[in-house]
């Protein structure tokens, strides 16, 4: 337990929640560890005993995703012009190559991330998101080493993979944004759509086998842009999937997408938005996610099995682990992308049968940076937490 409430101290004091507008009623929210475990458990019930067939859980989960876009603000869709990426300092290792690049996702907001390419084989080749959580300092963000990993050894199997920095992150935080911002949960959250954007419009990938996964924080990115883009076909959330925690950063709840006047739902119900595309839940002992064997997974199978792929949804339940991407979920996590996104696992083994993490480079942050000195930010580069405008789409209903 006092590792639960350490996890939850460093969100509550590096996420500050959002203040009350003046030009009307504050949102409804939920927020952080907003009810407990035992209300978590019942809203599921409740939420369960709406629907009892695929059509009914489907006009329920439509719903939900309108009502999600609309709270995040993202309701019209803003305008998606064609991605000029900058992309520069190729570096070859073992298997994999590593890039910087940039995207502008909204006028004057650059998104900055690392590419992972396998260096063998033509493609296309499946495409992988790779978010990262809040964790800060000189370790922390899309350089923390869980991430390297992951994104070097899934680009080594045949993936090209993206890890890209939450605002207030990584190049963002050397240039002076902080992960505080009016609008944080529509921007990162469509920061993720353009990233997604610009991955399946590359020659070197199929459209058609994209994945994503993350822990905590980027957990939270994972299951919520399957959620909402349905280009996502298989996505593993790490340690954040609950039905009583909400996430307890203004990117993860400071918007009102899990309750409004046409919805109530939580991120155990918005994970299982995926379905039937595969998913794979993993979580552990030393977290919020202590209960997803017995609580979320179940709801989300119920789910699965009403749409009749109840194959495609699976729970790494690590009870024994803290909230992490450690050595063991990562195991899961490639066996599982492996799996559904097809990708070569001959060769990547070692003689016990765990996928090979040997041969990573990992990086430091220098080498990682997309812009410093030699190659500045562009100069349209909106000034660290400026106003952000999205740019103006007219609305579509289906």
């Amino acid at each position: 337990m006092l590792q639960i409430c350490s996890v939850l101290l460093i969100l509550a004091v590096t996420c500050a929640a959002p203040a009350a507008s003046d030009d009307g009623p504050a949102p409804r929210l939920r927020q952080g560890s907003h009810q407990s475990e035992e209300a978590g458990r019942k809203q599921l019930e409740e939420y369960a005993s709406t629907f009892d067939s695929a059509p009914q859980w489907q006009k329920r989960a439509a719903n939900i995703r309108q009502q999600i876009l609309r709270g995040a603000g993202l309701d019209p869709m803003p305008a998606r012009p064609p991605i000029v990426p900058i992309i520069h300092d190729r570096r070859i290792y073992d298997g994999y190559s590593v890039e910087s690049i940039a995207i502008e996702t909204v006028p004057g907001f650059y998104l900055t991330g690392s590419i992972y390419r396998p260096t063998e084989g033509d493609g296309p080749f499946p495409g992988i998101l790779s978010p990262h959580g809040h964790s800060r300092g000189e370790a922390g963000g899309r350089k923390r080493d869980q991430n390297q990993i992951r994104s070097a050894v899934l680009a080594r199997m045949g993936a090209v993979v993206i890890g890209y920095d939450m605002v207030g992150f990584g190049d963002s935080l050397l240039a002076g944004w902080k992960h505080e911002h009016p609008k944080l949960l529509p921007l990162q959250t469509f920061n993720s759509i353009r990233i997604l954007d610009y991955l399946v419009s590359r020659e070197d990938v199929d459209a058609e086998r994209i994945g994503i996964t993350g822990s905590s924080g980027g957990g939270t990115q994972s299951f919520l842009l399957t959620a909402i883009d349905d280009r996502i076909t298989v996505s593993v959330p790490v340690v954040m999937v609950s039905a009583h925690f909400f996430g307890g950063c203004d990117c993860e709840s400071g918007h009102p997408i899990h309750v409004s006047a046409h919805h109530d739902t939580n991120n155990a119900e918005i994970a299982a938005l995926a379905a039937p595309r595969p998913m794979m839940l993993i979580s552990c002992g030393g977290d919020w996610t202590q209960n997803t064997d017995q609580v979320e997974f179940p709801y989300a199978q119920r789910v699965y099995r009403l749409l009749g792929a109840e194959q495609n949804v699976e729970n790494l339940h690590l009870s024994a682990e803290q909230h992490d991407y450690g050595a063991s979920k990562r195991q899961g996590a490639y066996r599982f992308l492996a799996q559904h996104l097809k990708l070569d696992m001959k060769g990547h083994k070692n003689t016990d049968g765990s996928f090979d993490e040997s041969f990573v480079t990992q990086e430091t942050w220098q080498r990682m940076r997309v812009f410093d000195e030699k190659r500045p930010w562009p100069s349209d580069a909106l000034a660290p937490n400026s106003e952000v405008l999205f740019p103006a789409a007219k609305r579509q209903r289906s």
